[in-house]
């Protein structure tokens, strides 16, 4: 078993901050219900504590992407309402049946297939052009079906007053009007912060749950939960000049010291933050040198304090995941999503 002694790097998750996140969109959102997104092993913090931390926190609708993420949630939550985005797959009639899913419809066929046996979602696309029925094939729908949660998927809510955010939201409205459902669902995590015009009858976020900025055009209005810390395994004094890393392209100069984390791409400590990601030991900020291994990660502690053995923060107060992101050339979902089994775990609540 895993130990504090024995990890190279500890995850931290504290179940707290996602509840104060999952209330405070439910504030943003001043009534409409709010659902909470748990795919991809909650967005890598882990389905478990967090759909049991969501569920204590009031959510009672929860979206995941694929059908064996519905039968594992079921597993955790057997009163929820769970909701499958990838829709009704060939040969999935038993496993929709057994653990009470509610399949995301997203094809004629798959509406065909399904054949109104029991509840189920229909996905309509309105400019993402990913899954969903398009606006033509909404015209071909049969008579006389219902639907549970009427749904689409904003593509640009999270960049300011965008054109196409506008026009989803019309188009949907439309929609709205052609079909019989019970709850109409467009805004995700961005969409929530949109304005009232977005929120329909429930809200669908995802990233914000997990301090993901929402608005990253404004202060994050999100708590971070995650504090990523890894261990120095060796301490470095640079006496002349030499290099560090695969491929030696850092340069080094006498007088520098290193450190070497126990952090690689093994672990999702992304290979583009080479040369560009920056840790921190305390308050001081520790830039990575060199190339990113599969197991270490090398730092600059030149005038810090650093010994082996030592925690720094990959990910915590002074460098969250969004951040992180930016330094890696992507978005702070990667970087979540990313986050490696080798870490130890521990999970904070009350």
């Amino acid at each position: 078993m895993t130990t504090t002694e024995t990890a190279g790097a500890i995850l931290t998750i504290d179940l707290d901050v996602i509840k104060s996140n999952y209330k405070r969109l439910c504030q943003e959102l001043n009534g409409t219900p709010c659902a909470a997104v748990v795919k991809a092993d909650g967005y890598g913090l882990g389905v478990e504590p967090v759909a049991k931390a969501l569920w204590d926190a009031g959510a009672r609708t929860f979206f995941i992407a694929q059908i064996d993420e519905g039968i594992e949630l079921r597993q955790i939550l057997p009163d929820a309402d769970i909701h499958v985005l990838v829709g009704f797959l060939h040969d999935s009639d038993a496993a929709y049946a057994d653990y009470n899913l509610i399949p995301v419809l997203n094809t004629l066929d798959q509406i065909k297939r399904w054949n109104n046996r029991a509840r189920c979602d229909l996905h309509v696309d309105t400019g993402m052009t990913r899954l969903g029925l398009s606006l033509d094939e909404v015209n071909q729908l049969p008579a006389g079906l219902g639907f549970d949660v009427l749904m689409t998927h904003l593509a640009c809510a999270d960049e300011k007053d965008h054109p196409l955010t506008h026009q989803q939201i019309r188009d949907f409205r439309q929609v709205r009007e052609q079909i019989s459902y019970k709850r109409a669902s467009l805004s995700n995590s961005a969409g929530i912060f949109t304005g009232p015009e977005a929120h329909f009858d429930l809200g669908r976020p995802g990233c914000a749950l997990y301090g993901i900025n929402p608005t990253p055009h404004l202060p994050n209005p999100m708590g971070n939960p995650v504090r990523l810390q890894a261990k120095v395994l060796q301490v470095h004094e640079i006496d002349s000049q030499t290099s560090v890393g695969y491929g030696a392209t850092h340069a080094l100069k006498a007088g520098q010291q290193l450190a070497t984390l126990a952090l690689g791409y093994a672990d999702g400590y992304l290979r583009s933050l080479s040369s560009k990601g920056v840790v921190y030991i305390g308050d001081q900020p520790a830039p990575v040198v060199g190339r990113v291994s599969m197991d270490v990660t090398s730092i600059d502690v030149t005038g810090l304090d650093c010994v082996e053995g030592q925690l720094v923060d990959v990910i915590g107060p002074h460098n969250p995941p969004d951040q992180l992101a930016d330094k890696a050339g992507t978005i702070g979902y990667e970087i979540l999503t990313s986050l490696g089994g080798r870490y130890m775990r521990v999970y904070r609540s009350g």
